[in-house]
């Protein structure tokens, strides 16, 4: 690593420096969106920046404290010394040498969303910036058919499920479509969707039911529940596979006794076949002895 401030000497005179000059830091525009649990990357570079020399180099990230003006120190670099105030922070200060002071967060949690400041020094200048970090979470879904409770007056009732998402905002829809009508169908009627629920990690769980009134619409249709979101680039869909009617699933179970009746003649008559022609042998062989 170059030597020549020494760390107290840089610190002392970083106080001293104002945020004008020509150095300026470039931030991932005003806002930053990061998915929760996964290793987040919070941009901070000098544009246009050489290779520079990190002895008379420092940066230090704050994050702002809930909703006030307070600000926790999360990571910080000057002449030689680095300290993570955040487990796992980091500035790579090969990157640092580039004009990248990027940090590097594993494992982003829902509570360190909020205000980040990076404030960089190559002295005798210093430049700060600032972004707003969203931590989302995208849903997960899945549909199942629920039958038996409506059974006595011939209703099924479609479920779909919808956990893990965060924030709390979300809009589920249903549709349908059929072969005969490819077109995706809205639907409007039966349609109940439950309040949102918070789970330990703070993100949300929601249940949406679709009633159905089967054999009315048990007409092998595809039902979907669509699924939006602001962690979504486009909605997602969870698809039930068509309902069979009554009379398809009698159709199907002839159709398997059919091929089953006929794989049972053509075993048996393979095997009369094979016995025929084991007969056949040996009273060939009888008959050369004699």
């Amino acid at each position: 690593m170059a030597t020549g401030l020494g760390a107290p000497l840089l610190l002392a005179v970083w106080g001293t420096l104002g945020a004008t000059g020509f150095l300026k830091v470039e931030m991932a525009g005003k806002t930053q969106v990061v998915f929760l649990n996964e290793d987040v990357t919070i941009y901070c570079k000098i544009p246009g920046s050489l290779l520079l020399d990190s002895s008379i180099m420092g940066v230090i990230w704050f994050r702002k404290i809930g909703g006030s003006e307070m600000e926790a120190r999360l990571y910080e670099y000057y002449g030689g010394h680095q300290a993570a105030f955040r487990p796992g922070a980091s500035v790579p200060l090969e990157l640092l040498e580039r004009g990248d002071a990027s940090l590097r967060l594993p494992g982003i949690q829902l509570r360190e969303a909020g205000e980040y400041r990076c404030e960089v020094v190559v002295t005798p200048q210093k430049a700060e910036g600032v972004v707003q970090v969203e931590v989302v979470a995208s849903p997960a879904g899945k549909v199942t058919l629920d039958q038996a409770p409506m059974k006595e007056n011939r209703y099924a009732c479609v479920v779909c499920k919808t956990s893990g998402f965060y924030p709390e905002s979300i809009t589920i829809t249903w549709e349908k479509w059929t072969q005969k009508a490819p077109q995706h169908l809205q639907i409007s009627e039966g349609v109940f969707t439950g309040p949102p629920v918070k789970n330990e990690d703070g993100t949300f769980n929601v249940t949406s039911y679709l009633t159905l009134k089967s054999p009315v619409e048990a007409d092998g249709a595809i039902y979907q529940c669509v699924v939006g979101h602001v962690s979504l680039h486009t909605s997602q869909r969870f698809s039930l596979p068509a309902i069979e009617t009554a009379e398809s699933a009698m159709d199907n179970d002839f159709w398997i006794y059919v091929f089953s009746i006929a794989v049972a003649v053509v075993f048996i008559g393979l095997i009369f076949f094979l016995w025929k022609r084991s007969c056949r042998k040996t009273n060939a062989s009888s008959s050369d002895i004699s």
